[in-house]
């Protein structure tokens, strides 16, 4: 059984805001689920990711505000064009709300250079992935500066983005 990341106790416990920003244009190479759905087949994404499914709903159910940002470039890589097909089934059906922020409207703002979660402007997990994008773990910072810069980032992404029923990728 894989062990479960360390974000997930803190959704157990976060009591306002989560925030996540996503900058890359393609994860996971190798990922089972991306290759299956690029190779034509759709699968029900809730049923699929279920622990993350329910992990959210749980938290939007305690009234946690639950925010996705992606700045992708466009025309959008094919991953990010799998992200989208499952984003309404599986983050927005979850209770997340999710934005997507062409890269070139990015310009001046002022971001980390890796994906990261915030709680409630008090904590920061950031999120390592190697060259490829596959995934090599969590990093915590128990920091609310930090983590008060990170939201400010975030929110400012957050600002010029795109509502996801509203977005048309390119």
């Amino acid at each position: 059984m894989t062990a479960e990341p360390a974000s997930y106790e803190l959704f157990r416990s976060v009591e306002r805001s989560a925030m996540h920003l996503e900058m890359r244009d393609a994860y996971t190479p190798d990922d089972p689920d991306w290759l299956e759905w690029k190779s034509g087949q759709r699968f029900d994404p809730v049923e699929r990711w279920r622990d993350w499914y329910d992990l959210i709903r749980e938290t939007t159910g305690r009234g946690v505000q639950v925010r996705r940002a992606r700045i992708v470039s466009e025309p959008i890589s094919e991953y990010t064009r799998f992200e989208y097909d499952v984003t309404e089934a599986h983050n927005i059906a979850a209770g997340e709300l999710v934005r997507w922020l062409p890269r070139q409207q990015a310009s001046g703002l002022t971001v980390p250079p890796t994906d990261f979660w915030v709680f409630d402007e008090e904590i920061v997990i950031w999120n390592h992935f190697d060259g490829n994008g596959s995934w090599v773990g969590e990093e915590r910072a128990d920091d609310p500066e930090l983590a008060k810069l990170c939201a400010a980032s975030f929110d400012a992404v957050w600002d010029r983005a795109i509502p996801h029923q509203e977005y048309r990728p390119s």
